[in-house]
């Protein structure tokens, strides 16, 4: 499972960047602090699927996407 939380992460950091998006632009959007989303790119947080699906929004991209 630690895996599937590391590649996860991967993927958020991954899209980010290519949208050119801060971790504090999308901790913005989600109403969280900036070090959420450090922990969920660095695979030491486990995000609900309710929030994964917030960030999926937040990148303007599928759930698919984001868990490929």
């Amino acid at each position: 499972m630690q895996e599937t939380v590391r590649k996860f992460g991967q993927n958020v950091k991954k899209i980010r960047l290519k949208k050119n998006m801060s971790q504090g632009d999308v901790s913005k959007i989600l109403g969280v602090h900036r070090t959420y989303i450090s922990g969920i790119e660095r695979g030491l947080r486990n995000p609900s699927l309710l929030t994964i699906e917030k960030i999926a929004k937040a990148l303007g991209v599928s759930l698919e996407k984001l868990i490929k």
